[in-house]
């Protein structure tokens, strides 16, 4: 007769040693997980080879893309003052007291390239014979020539077709008396009526006493090419900011 509350060895073994499964609850123990590795995608990849290609640039390269660079600079530059605006300084005092020695003034260039001109404006001029030739030696195919034009500010004080003339100090355009209320030194010396032609243009210095201008015989009329420009305003020094009237 078995007793009841005798159990089988085996199982108070399997309660003694909880660890020690039988093969009915053997169960597998899961794989650890494996570590993930980064996974270069191809957009990643291109970025990468670009700036290598960026870092490959060589010395060569980067001193012609700064010369291009400065070139396109440059030319930006020289196109504004030939065609929009440029400042000038003004040399002397044959535009005293409208100008002074020394003052910087704003040139436009358009309204001269249209070819609208006014009397009584204040322009920048060339005059006859008043240039320099200038040459740059950078080797035999690459020698550069350019003239180099000596500019003044004048008044101009008749347009082509006009009768000028100036008589006890006071000018004459059309043999009508101009009010120059601007003109502090009056000429000392008279000028004979001239009729200008079809291309000239006259021009004069407000300081009339000491001014060489287009009533002497070395510069006279000037053509409409010889007008560079316009001096509308004074830049500099700053506490003598002002139109130029």
């Amino acid at each position: 007769m078995t007793d009841p509350y005798v159990q089988d060895p085996s199982q108070i073994e399997d309660q003694a040693n909880p660890g020690k499964l039988g093969p009915e609850a053997v169960e597998a123990a899961p794989a650890a997980p494996a570590e993930e590795q980064p996974v270069e995608t191809q957009a990643g990849s291109d970025r990468k080879r670009k700036k290598k290609e960026k870092k490959k640039k060589t010395l060569g390269q980067e001193i012609l893309s700064w010369v291009g660079t400065l070139l396109l600079a440059v030319v930006l530059a020289m196109t504004i003052r030939a065609l929009l605006f440029e400042p000038i300084r003004v040399d002397g005092k044959s535009m005293l007291e409208t100008l002074q020695d020394g003052e910087i003034v704003l040139v436009t260039k358009p309204s001269v390239l249209l070819g609208n001109f006014k009397r009584g404006e204040v322009v920048i001029c060339r005059f006859p014979g008043r240039n320099t030739p200038r040459s740059v030696h950078l080797g035999a195919p690459l020698d550069l020539q350019f003239v180099q034009h000596e500019l003044f500010v004048k008044r101009l004080v008749a347009l082509p077709g006009d009768s000028v003339a100036v008589q006890d100090g006071k000018l004459y355009v059309n043999d009508a008396l101009v009010q120059e209320d601007y003109i502090v030194y009056p000429p000392m010396q008279n000028f004979g009526r001239v009729v200008l032609g079809e291309d000239q243009y006259m021009v004069m210095g407000d300081n009339r006493a000491s001014s060489h201008d287009s009533r002497s015989r070395d510069v006279g009329p000037i053509s409409r090419d010889m007008i560079v420009g316009k001096a509308v305003y004074v830049l500099l020094p700053l506490n003598k900011i002002r139109p130029i009237r």
